[in-house]
Parts: structure tokens; C-alpha cells; sequence
């Protein structure tokens, strides 16, 4: 069984995000008229209480973003990218509550989809990056809580799919081992966010301190499959040694290709090794641990539908052809032009992830970082 996240108060809520608008809308609808919502437990979201969200925000943030009259704030984030908007408050709590439910769901099954989550920019007092709440952190600490029969000792991995690099879920838990955060990103001078954990992490390095449950695989422009396909065997071996009792996924879109940010070149099919649907199906299939799957960032609209659409279609167990035609009944059916159908191909981009970076990449995790990982985890013998 594979529980999804949603109802009509969250879709309107998440629908005024500026950064996205009625994306949740255009997200849902499709899932719908591709008929996915049949097969899955779709589940109601619970808003989070004011107490739910001081696990990881200050009270002088819940303070602005809760009130229905929020003025702009440079204190805390409110401007620019994250500007106040009508229904804030109630965004806040919807989406927050969404992702906690599909938490609270992983008790009674190994999957829950949450695709209005994600927010991996939210800091404790602030928003940023378009994230306006730390769903992703506040889900790990709950997740941290939960006690099962079979996993007395939660051990959570995060991994983020999204372009962009998973700074605040990645500092909220740095140097803690019992959480690990895994972050597949484009890293480059300037480029949001600006973050000393964002590139390569190794062992020895002074500033910051290496931390083994940190990570970062950092890619240069026009990432394709190929390039994806190259550094999924670290992502598997991480796995493999912290050998987690949950999984959260960000899967942010905005890595695929035709996004505006036009820094990536990654596509969707289960067909193409290394696709954004074939790391999907692997993580569920093949990796330990309870699976939560959660939105992010993406901000060409119909492609955010077309792919967590597909992405709930791998969860199912009944991958839909990337073929498909987009049913004439959805809504806003003229958006999917010209092919009409599910698929996100690869463009046209150039992948600057040469052999030479890959292979330090990779050399670099198989010797030194996952090397670190396995002392951290492995208790040391005691001194005779």
C-alpha cells in the first residue's frame, strides 16, 4: 500500500506559493486523471500545530508567519524570493501537517507520497529559497521519535534530488550520526545556496569539520543520465553502510531538463539508466528502510506534474509508459504541448561532468568518505 498526501485545502493552500503558482494544482490534477488515486491510500493532511512547528522553528518566526496580517520582514525572510502572501499562515501549517501525516502513515505502510514537501531551504528563524517552513527537518525529528517494534533505533538517510543543495536540512543535523543527509546539487561560486557544506566533503579538511553523515556529491552544468548513472553507485553504497530504518526523498525537479533554470540536463524514463525514474525505483526497490517521498523545488509547471505523476506510477509498482498521452480531461491540457505525452527528455545541453571530475568524485567517496562513514558506524574494539 502506498498512502498520498492531499486534499483540496492543501492543493489551494500550496497553489498560492509564488514561486509556483497552482503547481500543486496542475500536480494533482494529473495524478488524478491519470487515474493513480485509485490505486493509491489517499490520505488527508493534518495541519500542523503551532506546537508541531516549535520542534524546529523560533517562536519570534511562527510569530510573523502564522498571522494572517504578516508584514514584510528582513529579520526573517520575508522578501524577495519569500515574500508575505495571502493564506501564509495556512500554507505553513498545510504543508508542514502534510508532510508530518505521511510520517505518521509510514507506521502503517513502506511508502507515503508528499509532493506539496519538500522545503529544504526553510531556516529555523527565517524562510529562504522559496521555502516559507522546514517540513523536511521537522519530519526527520519526527521520524526520530517514532519507536516500531522492528526499528527501536531510528536511523534516518536523506537524500535530495533537487538542483539545488539541501542547506538547511543538511546544517540542521550536521554532526549528528543518527541522521544522515545526502545531497546530489549543482555547487559553484554564488550559486544558491551560498554554503561551506555544499561541496565536496572530505575527511581532514579543517573548516568546516568533516562530517561522514554530511555528504555531498556537487555536479557541474548539463548533468545528464549518464552523469547521474556514474555517481549512483556512491548514493548505493552510502546506503548500504549507514543502513537506514527510513528513507526521505526530495525530489525536486528542477535538475530536469527544460527547467528554467536551464542548469541541468537530467530526464525522467525508468528507461534511461541513471534517469531521475530509475534513481526513483532503485531507492524503493532495492535500498533498506521506509520510504517518504516529497516534492521541492521545479518550476516549469507541466514537467513538476508530469514527472512526481510518473514518480507515484514507480511507487505504485506499475510504471506508466513514458508514452502516455496526457488525458484531454485534465485541466490545463494545453500546458503539455507539443508532445502531449509524460515523458521529459533530455535537451541538447552539454554534460560538463567530464571523465576526469567524475572520477574524483567517485575516488574520492570510495576512499576517503565512505572509508569515514564505516569508522563512524563501526564501534571501535576496546584497548587492551
Amino acid at each position: 500500500m502506498v498512502i498520498y498526501i492531499v486534499s483540496s485545502q492543501l492543493v489551494e493552500a500550496a497553489s498560492r506559493l509564488p514561486s509556483n503558482k497552482n503547481r500543486s494544482k496542475i500536480v494533482h490534477s494529473l495524478v488524478n486523471s491519470l487515474g493513480l488515486l485509485k490505486t493509491a491510500q489517499v490520505v488527508r493532511p493534518v495541519p500542523a500545530t503551532a506546537r508541531e512547528l516549535r520542534e524546529y522553528h523560533s517562536d519570534d518566526y511562527l510569530d510573523v508567519v502564522l498571522d494572517d496580517n504578516a508584514l514584510p520582514s528582513t529579520l526573517h525572510g520575508l522578501t524577495d524570493d519569500c515574500p508575505v502572501f495571502p493564506g501564509l499562515p495556512s500554507y505553513v501549517q498545510l504543508v508542514a501537517g502534510a508532510t508530518l501525516t505521511a510520517v505518521k502513515a509510514l507506521q502503517i505502510t513502506d511508502v507515503a507520497i508528499c509532493w506539496d514537501g519538500g522545503r529544504h531551504h526553510a531556516q529555523k528563524s527565517a524562510a529562504s529559497g522559496f521555502c516559507y517552513v522546514a517540513d523536511c527537518v521537522l519530519a526527520i525529528l519526527a521520524m526520530r521519535r517514532v519507536k516500531e517494534i522492528h526499528y527501536p533505533r531510528p536511523r534516518i538517510m536523506y537524500i535530495d534530488l533537487d538542483l539545488h543543495f539541501s542547506d538547511a536540512v543538511s546544517q540542521a543535523f550536521y554532526l549528528q550520526n543518527s541522521v544522515l543527509t545526502l545531497s546530489i546539487h549543482h555547487a559553484s561560486p554564488g550559486f544558491f545556496p551560498v554554503s561551506p557544506l555544499a561541496p565536496l566533503q572530505l575527511p581532514n579538511q579543517p573548516d568546516p569539520p568533516f562530517d561522514p553523515f554530511t555528504l555531498s556529491i556537487p555536479l557541474q552544468p548539463g548533468a545528464s543520465c549518464s552523469t547521474y548513472m556514474a555517481v549512483f553507485p556512491l548514493v548505493q553504497k552510502v546506503a548500504e553502510v549507514f543502513a537506514p530504518t527510513h528513507i526521505i526523498v526530495q525530489c525536486g525537479v528542477d535538475a530536469l531538463s527544460e527547467d528554467p533554470h536551464a542548469m541541468f540536463n537530467w530526464s525522467l524514463s525508468l528507461d534511461h539508466p541513471g534517469s531521475m525514474g530509475f534513481y526513483i525505483h532503485r531507492i524503493l526497490t532495492t535500498f533498506p528502510g521506509k520510504k517518504l517521498l516529497l516534492g521541492g523545488g521545479g518550476y516549469n509547471s507541466p514537467n513538476a506534474a508530469r514527472a512526481w505523476a510518473y514518480l507515484t506510477s514507480i511507487a505504485l509498482s506499475d510504471p506508466l509508459p513514458v508514452n502516455t498521452e496526457i488525458p484531454y480531461d485534465h485541466p490545463v491540457f494545453p500546458l503539455y504541448g507539443p508532445s502531449f505525452t509524460l515523458d521529459v527528455l533530455e535537451g541538447t545541453m552539454q554534460d560538463q561532468n567530464t571523465p576526469e571530475y567524475l572520477i574524483h568524485i567517485i575516488d574520492s567517496f570510495t576512499k576517503h568518505v565512505i572509508p569515514a562513514l564505516e569508522n563512524a558506524i563501526t564501534p571501535k574494539a576496546p584497548q587492551c
